[in-house]
């Protein structure tokens, strides 16, 4: 209850310095429409001439790019305002604050800030699902059922960006990494089936773009082996495992800005 507490003051303090920039909220509804216009009309052009990803109609390949919405909304909420700031905690030096604070410094740093410019994203997300499965005639039980491996998504996406957050002790300045992943995300928008095997396999077991959309997506539409929810829920713990003790082994290389 100690650390909802103080989430709780987080998230209020954040959002209150936030809001006294409220014309950077329209600008990020605009950004976000903007955004999902283009995606929707890249997904158009494939589709337009009665061409179909294998296995996925138009209204289906729109949940997958409703679901990778979502994430995106998510990781402009909470990962990017707070993992981009571990780069300039060490550069600063004033990463030494927050390990002399008397609460898990990994916690602090994932949470400290949330920002409501992400919040577009999550709500054109969830409209954009709600609406294409209304089409396809989906039950309450199928949304339930896909928030299980969406919810690993999450775990895993945060993982990753703070394992490449985490690499910053060692090189300072990792920018360029963190786009890198932004830029491999970028593959969610459409199905997994819609790259060729090399790029699967990469998409599946290497960077789990796969674990992230097409999988929440197939449960989503009833489709889906228990396997996959099986192995989303595996990975998902061992990446956040990997985490917490690769944060941990480097902290011993992290030499202070005192010393």
């Amino acid at each position: 209850m100690r650390y909802f507490n103080i989430l709780g003051l987080f998230w209020q303090t954040a959002i209150a310095a936030e809001l006294e920039y409220r014309l950077n909220f329209a600008i990020a509804v605009f950004t976000s429409i903007a955004n999902l216009m283009g995606s929707i009309f890249s997904l158009f052009l494939f589709y337009r001439t009665g061409y179909t990803f294998s296995g996925w109609s138009w209204d289906e390949a729109i949940i997958v790019l409703g679901i990778f919405t979502l994430l995106q909304g998510f990781s402009a909420t909470f990962l990017v305002p707070n993992l981009n700031r571990i780069v300039e905690q060490i550069e600063r030096g004033t990463l030494d604050f927050v390990l002399l604070k008397p609460i898990n410094s990994q916690f602090w740093l994932s949470t400290r800030v949330i920002s409501p410019w992400g919040f577009p994203d999550l709500i054109f997300g969830i409209l954009l699902i709600i609406y294409t499965g209304t089409k396809l005639e989906l039950s309450w039980q199928n949304y339930l059922l896909s928030a299980v491996p969406l919810g690993f998504g999450f775990i895993m996406l945060y993982s990753l960006w703070f394992i490449l957050g985490t690499t910053s002790i060692w090189f300072v300045k990792t920018y360029n990494i963190t786009e890198v992943l932004r830029g491999l995300l970028e593959a969610g928008k459409n199905p997994i089936v819609a790259y060729p095997t090399v790029y699967r396999f990469f998409f599946t077991f290497i960077v789990p773009v796969a674990f992230l959309t097409t999988v929440p997506a197939e449960v989503m539409l009833g489709r889906t082996q228990i396997s996959w929810i099986l192995g989303s829920g595996i990975l998902a713990v061992i990446a956040f495992i990997i985490s917490i003790f690769f944060w941990r082994f480097a902290l011993r290389f992290y030499t202070s800005a005192s010393s």
